[in-house]
């Protein structure tokens, strides 16, 4: 088990969700201790978003025990919580800016109309220096491109100064270039604000570079333990079903060998 549980930032025991004729959490159990950055790594289907939804509050449990910061979930606890979304579609005709989108979340600029943009940004701004969505603030939501829209997502997330950030593929319609600076970014903001981060992430060599514990969910938690613990053959085969060769790896600075992509074959 992950160290220092004596306060954890997200506790589940025994979670267990039927969906239709599926199984979906069929006893999950994992504590998160609180200012880690923690991955949550398992093939398509395999209950990760649905079990980020139970930490919303989107999805109710059959049967078992959530809690979150030491309390049952619910709106007072909710409102510690940031989250960012796989992607967010949105219609062409949704004209809202930047600038009104991210005012929504702060008390202090829900009233963006009756400001002045400088008053407004200034208010922001201490959030959008580090993300660089600065020169967007005009742009409308709908216009901006993947990379844009996610970085715009996690400012939103961030403006309540959560405790708690959760991050379901934070890199999808990010372009292959850019998301290794997308993790970079999500590292130095857990780094900064001391929060926790539940980070699900299909990029493993990511998970090796910036987690500090890693679960492994195929409908349970089939293995837990360090990068270098869990991002092995035969723990990655336990969660996924498959043979997967991992990437080699230079423990003097636990980082990934660039060109090395983790491998997955059946057997």
């Amino acid at each position: 088990m992950p160290p220092s549980l004596e306060s954890p930032a997200i506790e589940i025991r025994d979670a267990r969700i039927r969906l239709g004729d599926t199984d979906v959490l069929r006893g999950v159990t994992m504590s998160v201790p609180r200012g880690k950055m923690v991955a949550l790594i398992g093939p398509n289907g395999s209950g990760k978003t649905t079990l980020l939804r139970c930490l919303l509050g989107l999805q109710k449990l059959d049967s078992g025990v959530v809690k979150l910061l030491g309390e049952p979930i619910g709106p007072r606890v909710l409102g510690r919580i940031g989250y960012v979304p796989q992607r967010l579609q949105l219609e062409s005709s949704f004209t809202i800016s930047v600038r009104e989108f991210l005012s929504l979340r702060r008390r202090e600029t829900r009233r963006w109309f009756w400001q002045s943009h400088r008053k407004t940004d200034a208010l922001l701004l201490g959030t959008l220096g580090e993300l660089g969505v600065e020169s967007l603030l005009d742009r409308p939501l709908a216009g901006l491109s993947g990379g844009q829209l996610q970085r715009v997502l996690i400012a939103y997330s961030l403006l309540s100064e959560p405790e708690l950030l959760l991050l379901d593929e934070p890199t999808a319609g990010v372009d292959t270039p850019g998301e290794q600076s997308f993790y970079e970014l999500i590292s130095g903001i857990h780094a900064r604000m001391k929060i926790t981060v539940v980070l699900v992430s299909h990029d493993l060599a990511m998970v090796f570079r910036q987690a500090s514990w890693v679960y492994a969910l195929n409908g349970v938690i089939c293995c837990e333990g360090h990068p270098e613990q869990v991002l092995n053959a035969d723990s990655l085969k336990a969660a996924y079903g498959i043979h997967v060769t991992p990437y080699h790896h230079h423990h003097g600075h636990g980082s990934a060998e660039a060109g090395q992509p983790i491998q997955f074959r059946r057997r």
